[in-house]
């Protein structure tokens, strides 16, 4: 049985990509079977995957308009090892579009079903906001995890993400969890960052993930040249603290 994993926060340039790119791979080079859903209009987990975001056809767009299958939409990303389910800009009008469609919450939910068994994980990169795309995310998941920066103002949008969660688990999908929350570009000698820290880990207990992700030059570059840094450079700080990262989720589901 897959795990679905969506990766969210509604707060932009907290890592959410760069983290669904690289535990990807990750998990590609442990030997699972990968499934990557660029959620995003902005596309970015489809270039960093070493795709051509505005030439690719069909996208996660028709498959969520039901204008296309799934299967025909999923793209192999070389770079990576994995699958990916690609996004570009037509997927904000898409959005619009989903209002009017009965069932709305769930589209990607359904179109998952035809396919999440051929995957051991399937990563869902969602957008930086509380939209309906990321309902129906949070709808098809079967946990979310949350990368966020130590710093103030990520407690305070933690709140409102876990009063989200709540409300989708009550009217939409009950078995919704919060699988971890991942600290990224974490800097220990900065002093407010050890201390948010230290509060995540008061607070949540062992919700909050050993691995933490350090601020590192090599993982900013690498999505530049359309791979993650777990091949871009399999020895850099960054790349090591992914292959940590997914060590730690597969021991989530064994």
């Amino acid at each position: 049985m897959s795990k679905i994993l969506a990766i969210a926060n509604q707060k932009g340039g907290v890592g959410k990509t760069t983290t669904a790119i690289n535990l990807a791979a990750s998990l590609s080079l442990a030997g699972r079977r990968v499934l990557l859903i660029d959620l995003d209009p902005q596309g970015n987990a489809t270039t960093g995957s070493g795709l051509d975001k505005h030439n690719v056809t069909p996208t996660i767009y028709q498959v969520l308009l039901g204008q296309s299958s799934i299967r025909s939409a999923l793209k192999k990303s070389s770079e990576g090892g994995y699958d990916v389910l690609p996004a570009n800009r037509h997927l904000a009008g898409g959005e619009v579009e989903l209002v009017d469609i009965k069932g709305r919450e769930t589209r990607l939910k359904k179109a998952l079903s035809q396919v999440q068994d051929q995957y051991d994980y399937v990563l869902i990169d969602c957008p930086p906001a509380l939209s309906l795309l990321t309902v129906n995310a949070f709808t098809a998941a079967s946990a979310v995890m949350i990368p966020m920066q130590c710093e103030y103002y990520a407690l305070e949008g933690l709140r409102d993400l876990v009063e989200t969660i709540k409300r989708i688990r009550i009217k939409l999908n009950e078995t919704l969890q919060i699988e971890g929350l991942l600290r990224t570009m974490y800097d220990p000698r900065n002093s407010l960052t050890r201390q948010v820290s230290d509060d995540l880990e008061d607070h949540f207990g062992d919700k909050v993930y050993r691995t933490v992700i350090p601020r590192n030059v090599r993982v900013a570059e690498a999505p530049s040249h359309g791979h993650p840094v777990v091949n871009f450079d399999a020895t850099s700080r960054g790349a090591l603290a992914y292959l940590d990262l997914a060590r730690e989720v597969m021991g989530h589901n064994s």
